[in-house]
């Protein structure tokens, strides 16, 4: 990657261009206020966060800044977690920092701060962190080996060039990433509205009616006796994922013959704990034709497509709107192997208020055109960081020239 550089590039170490400082090995003695005294946790990709920081005396901070404190124009990173991640310090704000946080301050002004840390969040950089800590080790940022890093230094003119340009890419994607967040928040709120009824849409005001799961939907138990070889399971987060996709491997038995048959449409209740979806989640199959799922998760399908909207009650599930009623029925029996106790019969016996299938139909169209948006700005974003991954290719290694007025 760095074998031919132009002639007026060098390869220098990092330590030639910058020093490097960890921040406090030890934990220090926390105070109502003071200095802030901040860990990897807060350090976002555009910004430090101050707002949840601990506090130190200002006693404690001069013993632990003696040889150098962050200050506005220093480059933070990451030595823990998500290596890297260099952040240019834009504060006056004096602080502290724990050991999982390091700064650079650049030595002389043969190198311009933004175009290290555009270094350190390209491959260039990771490549070289891949190179020494091997295989799934813990990662972090060792200032014995980070000092040794090479890095391709062109003159002052074009790094000033080449990090506005990387500058701009990120802007780009981190505005995107802000939109998606937004279009998020507004769906949950879409959610939390329609789904319940507290807000209506326009030419609807029929009374909502209370059903039971089982007036509504049938219980799949059809056997896998075609012998179908596409094994899934359920993600709280991306729905119905191939089993050696999500674990690397088959959890499967060889012979799934026992195993559940569920067709593209039908839902699956998955009882085990996740990050978001404490009382399970509930996830209709749409990738697939028909997919082969352990008897574990309680199977169901629509009875009449003409009385009840499935896509509404995907919205609707995926709202976690069943919690409510799931932590009634599986309180008493509790979890065994982390499974939530739900029976089928209890399962199908929560009830859930439902609109006109009209009205289903039109509030499952309202949800589906908000998270349509979201997937074209999500993958707007995939896009603008695979840009940005080639310009850092082909621009810190010299490949491509930007021309220097």
């Amino acid at each position: 990657m760095l074998n031919k550089l132009p002639p007026n590039w060098h390869l220098k170490k990092v330590d030639d261009v910058a020093n490097i400082y960890l921040g406090l090995t030890y934990t220090p003695t926390y105070t109502e206020s003071g200095i802030p005294f901040l860990s990897v946790k807060d350090l976002n990709d555009t910004y430090l966060d101050f707002e949840k920081s601990k506090f130190i005396s200002y006693e404690e901070y001069k013993n632990a800044t003696e040889n150098a404190k962050p200050k506005k124009g220093d480059i933070i990173f990451g030595r823990v977690g998500t290596l890297g991640n260099p952040l240019i310090i834009e504060t006056d704000i004096e602080f502290c920092i724990f050991v999982s946080l390091g700064f650079f301050r650049i030595r002389d002004n043969s190198c311009e701060p933004n175009f290290l840390a555009s270094w350190m969040k390209s491959p260039l950089f990771h490549k070289q962190v891949d190179n020494i800590v091997a295989g799934g080790a813990q990662k972090n940022l060792n200032t014995g080996w980070l000092k040794n890093f090479v890095i391709p230094i062109p003159p002052l003119p074009e790094q000033k060039a080449i990090a506005q340009v990387l500058s701009t890419a990120d802007a780009a994607i981190h505005t995107t990433e802000k939109l998606i967040a937004q279009k998020e928040l507004f769906k949950k709120w879409l959610m939390q509205q329609l789904l319940t009824g507290k807000k209506r849409l326009k030419g609807f005001d029929r009374e909502w009616k209370e059903k039971k799961l089982s007036d509504l939907f049938d219980r799949v138990t059809r056997k896998n006796t075609e012998g179908n070889t596409t094994v899934v399971t359920i993600s709280a987060q991306r729905g119905f994922v191939r089993q050696t996709d999500f674990f690397n491997k088959n959890i499967a038995s060889e012979i799934t013959d026992n195993y559940f048959l569920v067709e593209r449409g039908e839902f699956c209740y998955n009882k085990s704990y996740s990050n978001g979806y404490p009382w399970g989640a509930t996830k209709r199959l749409n990738d697939f034709d028909k997919a082969v799922v352990t008897t574990l998760y309680i199977c169901f399908g629509v009875k009449d497509e003409n009385k009840t909207n499935p896509q509404y009650f995907e919205q609707y599930f995926g709202a976690n709107h069943l919690d409510k009623g799931l932590t009634k029925i599986a309180h008493e029996g509790g979890r065994a192997h982390g499974l939530l106790n739900v029976t089928p019969s209890d399962f199908f016996s929560l009830k859930v208020t439902v609109p006109s299938f009209e009205e289903q139909t039109a509030i499952a169209q309202v949800l589906q055109a908000a998270d349509k948006e979201i997937s074209i700005l999500k993958a707007k974003a995939v896009k603008l960081r695979e840009q940005k991954k080639g310009l850092m290719q082909q621009l810190l290694t010299g490949k491509v020239r930007i021309k220097i007025k």
